[in-house]
C-alpha cells in the first residue's frame, strides 16, 4: 500500500475518532498501534517504549505540573477579586472602564498563571454579574471576557509554550520571550477595541455613576499598588530569572510554584484543603497532557515511519504560490483544525509535522512556532469545539444565551486574525526580544 494511502486512512480515523468524542489519546495510541502493527509488525511495541521513555525523562515537561499548581494557588488566592476591584474604581469613571478592566485583568492572571480555564471561569465570575448589573452589552461583555480568557494561552508562561518547545526542538525560555510582545499586542487591541465602541455607542459600556466613584485618588491608587504588586513579583520570580539567565524553565516553573504558596499566605487564603484541591487538580490535569504526549509521540513515530511526514511535506511545498502562499495555507489549516480538535492535540500531532516544512521555507523557527501559537488563540473562540465559549457557557446566568456569547466573540475573532496577519508583517514584534536578551 502506497504512503498516500496510508496516510489518508491514519488521517481520516483520527478525524473519525475525535469526531465520535473518543479520548485524544486513545484515538492516537491505537491508531498507531493498528497501522504500525499491519505495515511494520512486532517492532512497533519497541516503539512505544521508546517514545514513552522519551516523555517520562523530558526533563522540561517537569515544568507543566509545577505550572499548573501555580495556576491553581493563584486563582484561588484572592489576586483577580482584588485587581477587579482597584481597577473598577480607576477606571469604572470612563465608557467601557468595567470591561477595560477586565481584559487587564486577564492579562495580568494569564501571566500568573498560563491556564486559560481558571483564569476565565474566575473571571467570569468575577466580572459578568458587575457588567450586567451595569447595564453593559450583553454580547461585548462576553467576548471580553472570553477573548480576555484566551490570553492565559499565549503570555508567558504558558502550558502551551512549554509543551510547544520540546516538540518542535526550540528553547522555552526564548519562546517565552518572543510570545510577550504579541500577548500585550492583542490585549491592546482588545481594550482599544472595546473603548471605541463604547466611545461611538455608550449604550454598550456606561461608566460607574458619580457617586460610586467618591473615592479619594490616593486610596484609589493605594488599592492599585497593593493589588498589583504582589502577582507582579510573582510574574517576574518566574520570567526574570529566566530572561536573566538564572535559572532555566522548569527550575522557574518550581519557583513560580513556591512563590505561589506566599501569595495564598500574603492574602491568608491557604489552608490544607487548597493544597489538596491544587495538588488533585495538577495531577488530573497533568495525567491528561501526558497521556496524549505518549500517544502522539507514538503516533507521530510510526507516521514517520510508513512515510507520512514526506507526504505532508510534498503537500504543501509543491503548492503553487510560494513560500508565503505555504505560510497562509498552514495558518488557514490551522484555523480549520482549530475549529475541530483542541489546541494540546494539533500541538502533538501538527506541529511536529509542519515544523519541518517552515524550516525548509527558510523562515525563522521561532517566528514560524510563535505564528502557530498566535493562530491556535483563535481555536478558543472558534465554534463548533470553542472551549473558551464552553468555559464561559456553564457558569453565565439564564438571561444569557449561548447567541449571546456567539455574537461576542465575532469581533474578537477579527481582532485574532488581524493581530496574526500584523505578526507576519512585522516580525519584530516576535523576534524583537528574544534578539535583545539572548545573544
Amino acid at each position: 500500500m502506497s504512503a498516500e494511502i496510508i496516510v489518508l486512512l491514519m488521517v481520516v480515523g483520527l478525524l473519525a475518532g475525535i469526531f465520535l468524542g473518543y479520548p485524544t489519546a486513545f484515538i492516537l495510541g491505537g491508531l498507531a498501534m493498528i497501522f504500525g502493527t499491519l505495515f511494520m509488525g512486532p517492532e512497533v511495541f519497541g516503539f512505544f517504549i521508546v517514545r514513552l521513555e522519551g516523555v517520562m525523562k523530558n526533563y522540561t515537561l517537569l515544568a507543566v505540573p509545577l505550572f499548573l499548581f501555580m495556576g491553581v494557588f493563584i486563582d484561588k488566592s484572592g489576586v483577580a477579586e482584588r485587581l477587579f476591584g482597584a481597577l473598577y474604581l480607576l477606571w469604572g469613571g470612563i465608557r467601557g472602564g468595567l470591561a477595560i478592566s477586565t481584559i487587564a485583568i486577564a492579562a495580568i492572571f494569564a501571566a500568573a498563571t498560563g491556564i486559560v480555564g481558571a483564569s476565565e471561569v474566575t473571571i467570569g465570575l468575577m466580572a459578568l454579574p458587575v457588567m450586567l448589573a451595569k447595564k453593559y452589552d450583553k454580547s461585548m461583555s462576553c467576548g471580553v471576557i472570553c477573548a480576555g480568557g484566551t490570553l492565559g494561552i499565549l503570555i508567558p508562561p504558558s502550558i502551551m509554550i512549554v509543551i510547544y518547545g520540546p516538540i518542535a526542538g526550540l528553547s522555552v525560555g526564548k519562546l517565552f520571550m518572543a510570545a510577550f510582545l504579541p500577548g500585550i499586542l492583542l490585549a491592546t487591541m482588545y481594550i482599544v477595541y472595546v473603548a471605541i465602541r463604547c466611545y461611538l455607542r455608550p449604550e454598550d459600556g456606561p461608566p460607574m455613576p458619580i457617586e460610586e466613584r467618591q473615592i479619594p485618588l490616593t486610596r484609589k491608587l493605594f488599592l492599585l499598588v497593593t493589588s498589583i504588586v504582589p502577582p507582579f513579583v510573582l510574574i517576574f520570580a518566574v520570567l526574570g530569572s529566566i530572561f536573566f539567565g538564572i535559572a532555566a524553565v522548569t527550575e522557574a516553573a518550581a519557583v513560580g510554584a513556591l512563590a505561589s504558596i506566599g501569595l495564598a499566605v500574603f492574602y491568608r487564603r491557604f489552608t490544607f484543603q487548597l493544597v489538596k484541591e491544587a495538588c488533585l487538580q495538577t495531577l488530573l490535569i497533568t495525567s491528561m497532557i501526558l497521556m496524549i504526549a505518549v500517544a502522539a509521540s507514538f503516533f507521530s513515530t510510526v507516521f514517520v515511519a510508513l512515510g507520512g511526514d514526506d507526504v505532508i511535506s510534498n503537500v504543501f511545498l509543491k503548492l503553487p504560490f510560494g513560500k508565503w502562499g505555504i505560510l497562509i495555507s498552514i495558518m488557514f489549516m490551522l484555523i480549520i483544525l482549530g475549529m475541530f480538535i483542541d489546541w494540546i492535540g494539533i500541538v502533538f500531532i501538527v506541529v511536529p509535522l509542519i515544523t519541518p516544512i517552515g524550516k525548509a521555507l527558510g523562515f525563522d523557527p521561532i517566528w514560524f512556532a510563535l505564528l502557530v501559537m498566535v493562530n491556535l488563540q483563535i481555536s478558543f473562540l472558534t465554534p463548533p469545539f470553542a472551549y473558551s465559549i464552553f468555559y464561559l457557557r456553564g457558569i453565565v446566568p439564564d438571561d444569557v444565551k449561548t447567541t449571546d456569547i456567539y455574537r461576542g466573540v465575532v469581533p474578537f475573532v477579527a481582532l485574532q486574525i488581524i493581530g496574526l496577519t500584523l505578526c507576519v508583517l512585522f516580525p519584530k514584534i516576535i523576534t524583537f526580544l528574544p534578539n535583545l536578551l539572548i545573544k
